[in-house]
């Protein structure tokens, strides 16, 4: 809270309880992302194709539920060993984003990420990977980016407001 120039303040009261006040500032969201946040896209996800990579069924069926109402078509893997399996079978185009879960058996988000990067077909390892876990401090999104991924997520999901603006701009 510091960090961010906020501030708490504590308020307690004998027999009732305690109440913590946590104040921060935050400035105010370009047109764009109020328009987004009102649920009007201006961009459409109809059609886009992505795979999602998420171990926990529930999470997935979750995100999958979201990303349908978006518009998307939806892929799945289990795993990162999976993911990279189905997206180098694929043709190049075919994935349109990658949603990628960090925390995994058989496979991390991390080693999927760059072993897809390390594709010898540039079209299918330049593929975007974004991020999707719970671990959303600074130090995870740098690792993310550093292990080939485009962008980070941090759930729970919020899938109209988090992909508009990772596609924005490539459709602009």
């Amino acid at each position: 809270v510091d960090m961010m120039g906020g501030n708490i303040t504590v308020r307690t009261e004998k027999g009732k309880g305690t109440e913590f006040i946590i104040s921060v500032g935050f400035p105010l969201a370009e047109p764009e992302a109020e328009v987004c946040s009102a649920g009007k896209n201006e961009i459409s996800f109809e059609g886009m194709r992505v795979l999602l990579v998420e171990d926990n069924m529930i999470n997935m069926e979750i995100a999958q539920m979201l990303l349908a109402q978006e518009g998307f078509l939806i892929e799945t893997a289990e795993n990162g060993r999976i993911a990279v399996e189905m997206t180098a079978a694929s043709e190049p185009g075919y994935y349109d984003v990658i949603l990628m879960d960090i925390q995994m058996p058989v496979m991390d988000g991390y080693m999927a990420a760059q072993a897809i990067r390390d594709l010898p077909d540039t079209r299918l390892a330049g593929i975007p990977i974004i991020a999707m876990t719970a671990n959303a401090f600074q130090e995870d999104i740098k690792k993310a980016e550093e292990a080939g991924m485009n962008g980070h997520i941090a759930k729970p999901l919020d899938i109209p407001a988090t992909l508009f603006y990772r596609f924005s701009d490539q459709n602009r």
